[in-house]
């Protein structure tokens, strides 16, 4: 399915048929990413009286109760209301639409001079702002509203990693405002988190893009409350760095985080 759209000053066209799926595939069954301690999501059949919720026990059909945590299990879109003790869901915020947007691959390295709160420990690695301003693609048809960051080294272990067992890379606080001077509102990354595992509670970095005072819990403080962040996505090696349209699929789910599914469309120049 080709659709020819308008970018700016220019024209590209879209196969909307063929996109690039950059969720985790979560399989109840077999090995699963997780985060912060959460247990595997999981699903079983639902019973209540008379009823097994398992064709395979018996049921006339199968209807099962789902248990995860949107922030821990999987490829999720969260919002400002991640943060605020008002109630804003992910999905209200998410755009409906296409978002222009680029790829950036970025090797995780140490912290050279960029900062967070709290500090970075020895060992630490860290997407800086100096790694995206090598990365950031020279020329896009656009203005990108959305960034979709590769990680490297990109290993495909990512699809079912405990990211427990070590400390994850995650943004300098100076990577956060350099996304924000580059007015990017939707943020997709292949990590848990854009901050530290364990940070005591800062969220630097997401303070920063949400645009939240350091220390407030108050939406109305917030000044970018169009914004996302996914994570736990994965971006395979096939796909080159560059310019792209992001489609953020939700569910109608209340919650400041819920499971999502970002996909990612090739451009290609239209033909008169």
């Amino acid at each position: 399915m080709q659709a020819r759209i308008a970018l700016a000053a220019s024209e590209v066209s879209v196969d909307l048929a063929r996109p690039l799926d950059l969720a985790l595939a979560l399989d109840f069954s077999a090995p699963q990413p997780r985060h912060f301690g959460a247990p595997p999501a999981s699903a079983r059949a639902f019973e209540t009286e008379g009823f097994n919720g398992s064709v395979a026990r018996g049921a006339s059909c199968n209807c099962e109760l789902i248990t995860l945590i949107p922030h821990c299990n999987g490829t999720h879109t969260e919002c400002a209301g991640h943060l605020t003790r008002e109630r804003l869901d992910a999905w209200r915020v998410a755009p409906a639409g296409l978002v222009p947007a680029v790829l950036v691959s970025v090797a995780c390295g140490l912290a050279g001079g960029e900062s967070s709160e709290p500090a970075p420990q020895a060992g630490d690695r860290l997407v800086t702002r100096s790694a995206l301003e090598r990365g950031w693609p020279r020329a896009t048809p656009f203005a990108p509203q959305a960034l979709v960051i590769r990680t490297l080294p990109n290993s495909t272990d990512k699809r079912t990693r405990d990211w427990d067992r070590e400390i994850p890379p995650y943004l300098s606080r100076e990577a956060a405002q350099y996304l924000v001077e580059q007015g990017i509102l939707h943020l997709v990354v292949d990590l848990p988190s854009i901050d530290r595992s364990h940070d005591a509670g800062r969220l630097t970095a997401h303070r920063i893009f949400f645009g939240l005072p350091p220390g407030s819990a108050e939406l109305g403080a917030a000044t970018r409350t169009g914004a996302t962040i996914t994570e736990l996505a994965f971006v395979p090696d096939s796909a080159p760095d560059g310019a792209y349209l992001l489609a953020l699929q939700l569910p109608a789910l209340g919650g400041d985080a819920v499971p999502s599914r970002p996909l990612l469309y090739s451009l290609a120049a239209a033909r008169s």
